[in-house]
């Protein structure tokens, strides 16, 4: 082993200590499988590497292309900046995010929760445990790569790469463990470098793994396969063979060609997907079946137009050898080696010899640069790679009797032809055996989650696994980690606080693939605003608020929903509640909140509704306007509210009158955000348990960027860490709370806040600050007030004026409200009274007299308009 070579858990060590720690691998793995990795962390960690690959400024930049071009001329020094970036693509957050959504069905797929939430039934993705990668030589951003896989599924890695291969792997991971703070992601990184022969180390390396990922031929396959104890999961990505197939059309069109010639030059054939033969679709097409196989079983006989063959063979060389003049030949070895090239003659002599029995047709580039090799029979012949190409005949009715032989070995077909020969020819290409299907000219290329070999690899680097729980104990949790202390909480977010402002103005430089789902908030505080997620945001989103939900008590199983929320306009609540409950099989009677109460209500008699989903203020209306219908029937058993709250006396009346046994907050969240907070089965009032997976909540001093003292009330700053498009950080929601201390009784380790009410709420008038709630709650604890309460704040000539509206269902007399009003808001009673700063009056009207916004039906708390009649009086 080659000394201060090999990377382990953090830092670089020699040979013999290497292979000291081998012996003590497995105690190693035990230690270190206990410290739960989550895929949040890697997620970071990654993308902040990735970030600092682009860079070509940064000092992680500089040190990687510095080890890469050692003795590299500055010519070919591209290469490696290129290959860097290849990585930072690979590395960054929204392609590993899809990859994972793809994949394991999610950004979190390590958390035990509940895919049927109808049964108290758990699962999750977990890691195998010690991951072996035994690396190729001629990939450098294979084995990187490979562990970056390893880390998500939340494995320990141990990577093998050849004595003879560089150390980018090595230093590579070296700088993704240090772009982790927690310290974790090193700690299930050992990356060594020795060669295949050294057979006590490979037996120490293999013994003790769960997996073992080994890229080689079958030679290379069966030395691990021998070294790997029984039940150890091996996972072969074993060399394969690819090609492209033209139909007779798409073979006469120079374009197609030119295509096909550069995916053969490009990376000198090395890669798997390189296309080593080319067919020729040479069948009769009379028949437009979908055929599939000769119908014999035996295999197809010699091309029978072998001109047609031989002069596609002389038009794609012609092509070829302009193709591959504007391709370099690669640095270091612009030759093949000795092997590769007694193996490239040695095929060029045998076919030059069976030209002479009409069975092939050799043409070459004059510099030897390329070669073309044309063969009458459609057997799958491997190339000597470098360039070298054969041509075959294969018509399509046969494609499955000649391809399905090689099956294990076929990997990606690129086809030409119009739009019905490409769906007709990937059948029948995938159904012989092929995994892949491109365009021409994007053999090599890949996306963002697609499969490789025809299997995804966090599936073969992971376990599924489950958790049987008693349903009446469990109902109410809707993960098993949230039951477990966090071990490694996100780090604290820096850097300046956001507001709607700056939210907007994002949204001028989103790119159009993050802008696919448009929201518009309700504009209580404020002119409307524009909120964008894409579709995966959205389904992240929902589904964490459909986990709250359970949390909360709702039961799909058993609840028949009815969701009331506005609906129109762009507005989110009811798109989003129907999201909810789909994602919670729920049955659910999508109504929509709406005038015509009576109709409402007489379709919750219908269709045996138990539990509403609404605004409190319209379901507060709904219940007394349809008092008597609703009273006979009884069956309203659950209420879940959201972006309002329900006052102490409201629940009351509505458990004490209606019979409604549960009233909950359905969620706490925001247009501009999403979904924040969930209350449990045992919140009180408007505690809230944070969306911990979704967002990191900092709590400020109301006047001061700095934290609140614990307990203490602050300003609520949040950053999303699962949008793609619209990166909201420290972002200052309007809301004020307090983080609420202790374990919760209902056994989650999520931390819980107590919603103290809006910036808004707090408003200052003749030199005092007053709080909406206090006259919420004086007139709740001192009037029996059980309505709703709204505060218009105006500007006279000779003082500002303070109306406080209230129903005129449950208010007294005007006169008798101001004053005890007065009398237990201290504040109030002072700037009213002897100071004569303000004039305070009570009115009594019509609910359906207050102002609310127009989209959400949200009651308008706190009107201030002594700003207009200022701006007006001055004009």
């Amino acid at each position: 082993m080659t000394s201060e070579l090999h990377f382990w858990q953090g830092a670089f060590i020699g040979a013999d200590e290497a292979a000291d720690r081998l012996a003590e691998l497995p105690d190693l793995v035990a230690r270190t499988l206990a410290e739960p990795l989550s895929a949040e962390t890697v997620l970071v960690a990654c993308d902040t590497l990735g970030r600092a690959l682009r860079d070509p400024d940064s000092d992680v930049h500089a040190r990687l292309l510095g080890r890469m071009t050692e003795g590299v001329p500055a010519a070919d020094r591209a290469d490696a900046a290129a290959t860097l970036t290849e990585i930072a693509d690979a590395l960054a957050r929204p392609a590993l995010e899809r990859k994972l959504r793809r994949e394991l069905g999610g950004p979190r797929p390590e958390r035990l929760t509940r895919p049927d939430a109808r049964e108290t039934v758990y699962e999750a993705w977990a890691p195998v445990g010690l991951l072996v990668h035994i690396a190729p030589g001629n990939a450098a951003t294979v084995a990187p790569l490979s562990v970056v896989e390893g880390l998500l599924a939340g494995n320990v890695n141990v990577l093998k790469t050849s004595s003879s291969d560089t150390a980018l792997a090595q230093h590579l991971l070296a700088e993704l463990a240090a772009a982790d703070p927690t310290g974790a992601v090193g700690r299930r990184i050992v990356a060594l470098r020795f060669p295949s022969s050294r057979q006590d180390l490979m037996r120490l390396l293999c013994e003790p793994a769960d997996a073992v990922a080994v890229w080689g031929g079958e030679d290379a396959v069966r030395g691990v396969a021998a070294l790997i104890p029984p039940g150890c999961r091996l996972v072969e990505w074993g060399h394969k063979i690819s090609f492209g197939y033209l139909t007779r059309d798409a073979a006469t069109d120079r374009d197609s060609l030119a295509a096909l010639a550069a995916d053969v030059c490009r990376a000198e054939q090395q890669a798997c997907s390189s296309p080593q033969v080319i067919y020729l679709d040479t069948g009769d097409h009379g028949d437009t079946r979908d055929h599939g196989d000769t119908g014999s079983g035996g295999a197809p006989e010699a091309c029978p137009d072998t001109a047609e063959l031989f002069a596609f063979a002389e038009r794609f060389a012609a092509v070829l050898d302009e193709v591959s003049a504007t391709f370099p030949l690669p640095h270091p070895e612009p030759e093949p080696d000795a092997a590769e090239q007694a193996e490239i003659t040695t095929t060029e002599l045998v076919a030059r010899a069976e030209q002479h029995l009409g069975l092939t047709k050799v043409i070459t580039a004059d510099d030897g640069s390329w070669r073309v090799f044309a063969d009458v029979r459609p057997a799958l012949t491997a190339s000597p790679l470098h360039r070298t190409v054969w041509i075959k005949p294969l018509p399509r009715q046969e494609i499955t009797a000649t391809l399905r032989p090689m099956r294990r070995y076929l990997q990606t077909a690129s086809v030409g032809g119009s739009r019905a020969d490409i769906a007709r020819l990937s059948k029948a290409l995938l159904t012989a055996g092929v995994q892949r299907i491109t365009p021409l000219g994007a053999m090599l290329d890949s996306y963002h989650g697609e499969p490789h070999d025809g299997v995804y690899a966090l599936q073969r680097y992971s376990r599924r696994v489950s958790v049987q729980a008693t349903g009446a104990e469990f109902s109410a949790t809707p993960c098993l980690d949230d039951l477990i202390a966090s071990a490694t909480p996100p780090a604290a977010p820096t850097g300046p606080l956001m507001d709607k402002s700056a939210a907007q103005d994002q949204l001028r430089s989103l790119a159009p693939e993050h802008a696919q789902l448009y929201f518009r908030s309700g504009g209580t505080t404020g002119a409307p605003a524009l909120s964008v997620f894409t579709c995966d945001d959205y389904d992240t989103q929902m589904r964490a608020s459909a986990h709250g939900l359970l949390a909360a008590g709702f039961d799909p199983a058993r609840d028949r929903a009815a969701n009331l929320f506005f609906c129109g306009e762009m507005y989110g609540s009811f798109i989003s509640f129907f999201s909810i409950l789909e994602r919670l099989n729920a049955t659910q009677i999508p109504m929509a909140a709406g005038p015509d109460h009576e109709a409402i209500a007489e379709a919750l008699v219908t269709y045996q509704v138990d539990t509403l989903f609404g605004m409190p203020s319209y379901l507060w209306q709904l219940f007394h306007s349809q008092s008597e219908r609703l009273r006979s029937y009884g069956g309203i058993r659950k209420v879940f509210y959201g972006g309002e709250h329900f006052t102490t006396e409201q629940r009351r009346i509505l458990t004490e009158e209606f019979g409604v046994r549960l009233i909950r907050s359905a969620a706490y969240g925001s247009t501009d955000l999403g979904p924040l907070g969930y209350q449990c089965t045992h919140a009180r009032g408007t505690e809230h348990h944070v969306l911990t997976d979704l967002h990191t909540l900092e709590i400020l001093d109301p006047q001061e960027d700095r934290p609140v003292p614990a307990g203490q009330p602050g300003r609520l700053v949040f950053t999303t860490r699962t949008r793609a498009g619209q990166r909201l950080e420290r972002y200052q929601i309007g809301d004020l709370g307090r983080a609420v201390d202790g374990p919760c009784p209902c056994g989650s380790h999520t931390p819980r806040i107590e919603l103290l009410g809006r910036y808004g709420d707090v408003f200052r008038m003749g030199t005092y600050h007053f709080n909406y709630r206090r006259f919420t709650q004086a007139a709740e604890e001192h009037l029996g007030y059980r309505g709703e309460l709204q505060l218009v704040l105006t500007s006279a000539a000779d003082r500002e004026q303070l109306t406080v509206r209230l129903d005129e269902r449950y208010a007294p007399d005007p006169d008798e409200a101001r004053a005890a009003l007065l009398a237990h808001i201290p504040e109030l009673g002072s700037a009213a009274g002897a100071e004569a700063l303000l004039t305070c009056t009570v009115e009594t009207a019509d609910t359906l007299a207050f102002e609310r916004t127009p989209t959400s039906g949200k009651l308008r708390t706190v009107i201030d308009r002594r700003a207009a009649a200022t701006a007006t009086a001055t004009a």
